[in-house]
């Protein structure tokens, strides 16, 4: 029977913990820093009542009780945390880390871990743990992935091995945040300078006839391809709703970032490279750009 433990016990692991719950996981036990802490402490010890988890007073404890210890700390804390039960690990043992922290940290955390024998897994939440909890689509890669997979398949959790190399399933997610944070940050900005010209509906709807036109690839492909041939025209444009942005009162911050990233694309002659003809696959852009 599989025993599973849990390095920090906040929002992840909780909504983790429910969705183990429904699957009849129990005995499953947890360390978190904050737990007796004066302000956070009770948020702790409420979350783990509410799915029967069993709070330690040491992490040495989740390690000695725990065959999967998950660790679901933030990225600035997980070569800490690992650093925290490195002593206490073996082969016996299978360490997992979920937190969003960069390739290279992880593979740090892979290299502590190895020296313990226990195996590593680099996993990469990539949905919404709310409505998900444990099924959410999780990429795992490194020495323990394969093992993690057969040992959480009584869970019923969606995971998918990327690779034995530490790192490249944190890869996968952060290379996506750029365009999901991006797009957010951006829209935050469309949408500030629509209400502030109250033409929110107009700029929306043309935006959607033009997105849902074509499937996501096709999209990509088509804007890639077509700045390519156009960046340096573009990047005049994108001055133009700068000037226009301060004019509002609005701090141009993702239009400026816009616009510099096209006179990076604009620089590397791509037009000139294509013969003016807009290239047919973003790859071709993305080899000529590295040449």
């Amino acid at each position: 029977m599989m025993r599973l433990g849990f390095i920090g016990f906040g929002e992840v692991a909780y909504e983790l913990s429910r969705g183990y719950k429904t699957e009849g996981i129990n005995g499953i036990v947890a360390y978190d820093p904050m737990q007796n802490d004066p302000q956070y402490g009770r948020l702790v010890q409420e979350r783990a009542d509410a799915v029967s988890v069993i709070l330690v007073p040491q992490p040495s404890e989740v390690v000695r009780l725990a065959d999967v210890i998950i660790a679901a700390v933030p990225g600035s804390r997980a070569l800490q945390a690992a650093e925290s039960i490195r002593a206490d690990l073996n082969e016996t043992k299978l360490y997992a880390d979920v937190s969003t922290s960069s390739p290279t940290t992880k593979q740090k955390i892979a290299a502590l871990i190895a020296e313990t024998g226990a195996g590593f897994v680099d996993g990469a939440l990539m949905g919404g743990l709310t409505q998900q909890q444990h099924k959410v689509p999780t990429l795992v890669s490194g020495s323990g992935a394969e093992k993690f997979i057969g040992k959480m398949e009584c869970c019923h959790m969606n995971l998918e091995k990327v690779s034995d190399k530490a790192g490249d399933a944190i890869a996968v997610k952060l290379v996506r945040s750029i365009y999901m944070k991006g797009a957010a940050t951006l829209e935050m900005e469309m949408l500030e300078a629509a209400h502030k010209l109250q033409v929110e509906d107009l700029v929306l709807d043309s935006i959607g006839h033009s997105v849902d036109a074509k499937p996501f690839k096709d999209m990509i492909n088509f804007l890639v391809t077509a700045s390519a041939i156009h960046a340096e025209r573009q990047t005049h444009e994108m001055a133009d709703c700068m000037a226009m942005l301060r004019d509002l009162d609005i701090a141009p911050t993702m239009t400026e970032a816009t616009m510099k990233r096209l006179q990076w694309l604009a620089d590397k002659k791509m037009k000139e490279k294509f013969g003016g003809k807009v290239p047919a696959r973003w790859q071709d852009v993305v080899q000529a750009w590295s040449e």
